[in-house]
């Protein structure tokens, strides 16, 4: 597959676009992004790694804990994909609510956060009352 055919294809999926979005600004634990998307921890992964194959996001691997974010020297086609999202994809309502609801989880430590994930806990936040997914959160 060509790059062009291989973004397009990343972008294709709402899912993958509200994962992109969390890690635009800021680098995100896979822990923080099962907590905000309602999936397995094996969807979450998957929807990853199409978005790292496409180049769209770098990962790291601390330890058990695995961090995204998008490229700090992005090509010119991958600069232009995440210009797309910032300008479009950003007002769309899902993600809007995703920004609201990572300010929450940023309140809590991704240590704190796994194991909540991994006991079947719910978090609770001020305003917003997540259940936490029982698959874990560190790969």
């Amino acid at each position: 597959m060509n790059p062009f055919t291989t973004i397009t294809h990343a972008l294709s999926d709402p899912n993958r676009l509200r994962l992109l979005a969390a890690c635009l600004d800021q680098e995100r634990c896979v822990c923080q992004l099962v907590e905000l998307i309602d999936l397995s921890n094996a969807s979450i992964s998957k929807h990853l790694a199409v978005l790292r194959n496409a180049g769209l996001l770098e990962s790291r691997k601390e330890g058990r804990w695995v961090h995204y974010q998008t490229p700090p020297t992005p090509t010119p086609l991958i600069g232009d994909a995440l210009t797309l999202v910032r300008q479009h994809a950003l007002g769309d309502e899902q993600i809007q609510t995703d920004i609201v609801k990572l300010k929450q989880i940023d309140q809590i430590e991704p240590f704190d956060l796994a194991r909540m994930q991994r006991e079947g806990c719910c978090v609770q936040t001020d305003s917003v009352k997540t259940t936490s997914n029982t698959q874990g959160a560190t790969t």
